[in-house]
């Protein structure tokens, strides 16, 4: 019987991890952390409306599930280097079209819709970068074998060092060059991620034709039958739905209820990215020590206490700190849940159910939305502490099942 040969994207024959996997992944991350947190802070300016704030974070995550939906399957087919470099460049022709749009007209209608256009489709485009990617992450952290967590560590830092740059840069062009200048360096770096993503002869289908539906089907049926990852995903819905409520209110908070500037608003996340890329240089070091479980379920209990803490927070020195220790905690369990994905999803499916794993985890940003387009801003304090406890909840219930099961009790390497 002969074996069907393996997705493109887990061939060894691709350049380094550094210009094949980092310098690629650290452009993308830029250009993604801009887009997440500077377009609720160009909604704001632009239109002055909460309401709109929160719808606009809304539509920014909504279309992305459709595109996890699509995105897993094509990158099974076609190769994570394509999809990325496509999805990117659209990602620029995009934000370069808004960006014209804006400095002929950025009051009234016109630019109210094509701010909130903006946010639908550059959140597609995101996302399908996100999946390539996490895919050829993912290729990367098989062949390290055991080392698998450093890899993601090194992925994640990445990401949060553009995290870190990302906010804080989006504020300061915003408040000082406005929508067009902001735009045009979004545009810049998405272009950059085009050219840097390495270019393969054999970036081409090797895989069979299959439909979206039947993707997610694959995705779905590997999802289900690694009861561990499951439970892991499970607990961070939850943490995510508090997490993208804190993201869609904290424009309104800061700049509208505290009477800061934009520039304010993106330093918290920036401050916050600090915090977790320490966490996830500390966490690659203590999943070496104490293994998967215990640094999962201590980064759950800080991410879990910080944000029952931050729904009583009232001055911006206060959200600033507790929100930087909950990204820390955050930052700690992404590694852990990038590093069981990694070592548990077959291969030859990694992309499909990847695409899954993701619509779950992301289904909760474009609720919180929903949510704080719908209540009044002087009652958003309520709604972060219901999430919070929900978030709690969740996670000392994923944590516990975890303790029984395989794949998050990786034994400890003691040096």
């Amino acid at each position: 019987m002969s074996r069907r040969p393996p997705p493109r994207h887990a061939k060894t024959s691709a350049p380094g991890l550094v210009t094949g996997i980092y310098v690629p992944r650290a452009a993308d991350a830029a250009a993604s952390a801009m887009t997440t947190y500077g377009v609720p802070l160009l909604v704001l300016a632009t239109t002055g409306s909460p309401v709109l704030t929160g719808l606009a974070f809304a539509l920014e995550w909504l279309p992305r599930l459709g595109a996890f939906a699509a995105a897993g399957t094509l990158v099974d087919r076609y190769g994570a280097a394509r999809v990325f470099r496509l999805a990117a460049l659209a990602r620029a022709m995009v934000v370069m079209t808004a960006a014209f749009v804006l400095a002929a007209s950025a009051e009234g209608p016109t630019g109210t819709v094509t701010v909130m256009v903006l946010a639908a489709v550059s959140g597609v485009a995101t996302e399908c970068t996100f999946i390539a990617s996490e895919t050829a992450g993912g290729a990367a952290s098989r062949l390290a074998g055991g080392r698998a967590h450093r890899v993601q560590s090194v992925l994640m830092a990445i990401d949060q060092t553009a995290i870190l740059a990302g906010p804080a840069a989006a504020g300061l062009l915003l408040h000082w060059r406005g929508p067009v200048g902001m735009l045009s360096i979004l545009a810049g770096l998405s272009l950059l991620g085009t050219v840097l993503v390495p270019r393969h002869k054999t970036d081409m289908a090797i895989t069979p034709a299959a439909s979206v539906a039947g993707g997610l089907r694959t995705g779905w049926s590997t999802f289900r039958s690694l009861p561990a990852l499951a439970w892991l995903v499970g607990g961070l819905v939850l943490s995510n739905f508090a997490a993208g409520l804190l993201q869609a209110a904290m424009p309104i908070i800061i700049v509208t209820e505290l009477g800061r500037s934009s520039t304010d608003a993106g330093l918290i996340w920036s401050t916050a990215a600090v915090a977790s890329l320490l966490a996830i240089t500390a966490t690659r070091t203590a999943i070496d020590r104490w293994g998967l479980w215990a640094v999962g379920a201590v980064a759950a209990t800080i991410a879990a206490t910080a944000t029952l803490a931050v729904s009583q927070a009232h001055t911006y020195n206060g959200y600033l700190l507790l929100i930087a220790v909950l990204m820390a905690g955050e930052g700690g369990m992404v590694v852990v849940l990038r590093t069981l994905r990694s070592q548990l999803i077959p291969a030859d499916v990694f992309g499909s159910t990847l695409s899954v794993t993701a619509l779950l985890l992301l289904a909760p940003f474009p609720a919180a939305g929903l949510l704080v387009a719908a209540v009044p801003p002087d009652h958003l304090s309520h709604a972060i502490t219901g999430a919070a406890i929900l978030q709690a909840l969740g996670l000392a219930m994923a944590f516990t099942r975890l303790r029984t099961l395989p794949g998050l009790r990786v034994p400890a390497r003691h040096p």
